[in-house]
């Protein structure tokens, strides 16, 4: 970094690199501490049973109701909620929400969840009252624009991955995983076969072994290769009359295309097995490649992930699974089809088309509406050109990150030709630093970002996986990159500082993380009041 004449850090390719300085004999940020507890605009909040002082937000009548009238169900104590007023209640969840990282406020690089833009012109379209008020248990009759708008979503998946059926009502990826083991589980009893057995890649999503272990099958583990594939010569070893399906992810969770594809299904077909791929990294090809061409027999899109409608915190999400003609006659209830009475969702065996053999169903309903409209959305305003531009700008940003950063940092698969929507790191350019992946990206929150997935896949050592998605311009990928090219160089330097108890600049410092998972505390007691004056004394 140059200075100029006015002793001010100048940019380097367009990237300001000025850092929060402290000048000599004053505090440094994370050793200051206030009067108020709070640190500027970050608030030290207290939990909303803390805060309770027994006042409330309205005034309630103070009506003496009959105990005959609760059939003996009287409260007989303090209901044990926190009383507070509305701007104190308000101002609490405001607080809260800014401690919240969110992909409107900055570069969400988690590899593997694709956290992209969500174009707001898809939340109007999902909160349009025919749509946000519809209820799953109206009338067919007067809900066929809904019908009409899952029937053209459906249109788009099959022309998009090049297969004749999708089941609809899947309500995330694994989910998705599980209806179509289950369409394959039926198929093979349709042939009067028992086939116990499923091969996954030692790269795959966990999701997928575990999948199969519900769905009653025997996981069989398949390498892979130096280069972050699948071992094809491995996986056609395993195969044998006990198969009952391969579940491969393509791209991989390595970030890389899977080019031996085409003859892997054909040898698993050939065995009388099914193909199963797991559709989470379909970001990476829509548009481009159909993976009914490719020889899939069952895949789920997750419409949260490459239709990008919100994602995280547990949903919600949707998980529709496109079937094969191999599979199509198994994709389970509700069915829906158009006749001379319009469009009707079959919900039973009996009112099954002919030659339909549904498992069963999914879920008590028809799936995520609200995640159907967005996902339509998304697709009616990009168009088929503009859902192509979306996979290879998003396949463009991840090798710009990979070229960019692998002089500095190692990543185990750079020199095996591009990567597709994410791009691979590992640890072994922190050897000999003392500092770790989970150091490296507790560094990262401080600089304002968001770590990239950690550890996973687990075929990597220390790995670190990025995906910045179409959603980021060139000059915010230039700045991220900016960040971690001079994280590296500093804990290749010796100077890690900054990495030993990262973060330093948030709201709560390093968590026990092992501890939180395994002995959390979900449930806030009252202290009792001699424990509340020690407290307070010690204070």
């Amino acid at each position: 970094m140059s200075m100029n004449n006015q002793g001010r850090p100048t940019a380097i390719d367009g990237i300001d690199s000025r850092r929060r300085t402290v000048a000599p004999g004053t505090v440094a940020p994370e050793e200051l501490t206030t009067i108020s507890g709070d640190r500027g605009l970050d608030h030290e909040e207290k939990l909303i049973f803390e805060l309770d002082h027994g006042a409330t937000g309205v005034d309630i009548p103070d009506v003496q109701v009959s105990g005959d009238r609760l059939g003996g169900m009287r409260r007989a104590g303090p209901i044990g909620l926190p009383g507070l007023s509305e701007p104190e209640v308000v101002r609490h969840y405001v607080r809260l929400s800014r401690m919240n990282y969110a992909i409107d406020s900055g570069l969400y690089p988690l590899g593997s969840c694709t956290m992209k833009h969500n174009p707001r012109l898809n939340e109007k379209m999902a909160r349009l009252p025919g749509f946000g008020d519809l209820h799953p248990l109206a009338p067919q009759s007067t809900t066929q624009g809904g019908l009409a708008l899952i029937a053209q979503l459906m249109n788009w998946l099959e022309k998009l991955t090049g297969m004749p059926a999708v089941a609809m009502s899947p309500k995330a990826g694994a989910h998705g995983e599980l209806c179509g083991l289950l369409a394959i589980r039926a198929a093979i009893a349709a042939r009067g076969e028992k086939r116990t057995r499923v091969l996954v890649p030692e790269s795959a999503h966990g999701t997928n072994p575990a999948t199969a272990a519900f769905a009653g099958f025997t996981v069989d583990s398949v390498p892979g290769k130096p280069d972050g594939r699948v071992d094809a010569d491995a996986l056609k070893a395993k195969l044998g009359p006990d198969v009952a399906a391969i579940m491969l992810t393509n791209p991989n969770t390595c970030g890389l295309f899977e080019g031996e594809i085409v003859d892997i299904a054909k040898a698993v077909h050939d065995a009388g097995a099914y193909f199963y791929c797991d559709g989470a990294n379909f970001t990476a090809i829509a548009g481009r490649v159909r993976p009914g061409d490719l020889g899939v027999d069952a895949m789920h899109i997750n419409l949260h992930k490459t239709f990008s409608t919100p994602h995280g915190g547990g949903g919600p999400g949707a998980g529709p699974v496109v079937l094969s003609e191999r599979l199509a006659a198994f994709a389970p209830l509700p069915l829906l089809v158009a006749d001379g009475q319009g469009l009707r969702l079959i919900e039973d065996m009996a009112g099954a088309p002919q030659g339909a053999k549904p498992f069963g169903r999914m879920c008590a309903f028809h799936g995520q509406m609200g995640m159907f409209v967005r996902a339509l959305a998304y697709m009616l305003s990009h168009g088929r050109d503009g859902v192509r531009q979306a996979s290879e700008d998003a396949v463009l940003s991840a090798n710009y990150i990979l070229a960019s950063l692998k002089d500095v940092m190692s990543a185990p698969f750079g020199d095996d030709g591009p990567c597709m929507h994410e791009a691979l790191f590992d640890d072994s350019f922190l050897e000999d630093t003392g500092v770790t992946t989970l150091d490296f990206a507790k560094a990262m929150i401080d600089e304002g970002y968001h770590p990239m997935t950690m550890y996973f896949p687990l075929v990597v050592h220390g790995a670190m996986l990025i995906e910045p998605t179409e959603s980021e311009s060139k000059e915010s990928v230039d700045r991220f990159i900016h960040v971690l090219r001079e994280l590296a160089l500093e804990a290749k330097a010796g100077k890690t500082e900054r990495f030993a108890g990262a973060p330093r600049l948030t709201p709560r410092r390093r968590l026990d993380e092992t501890a939180a998972a395994r002995k959390p505390v979900l449930r806030w007691k009252k202290p009792e009041p001699a424990a509340k004056e020690a407290k307070e004394a010690a204070e």
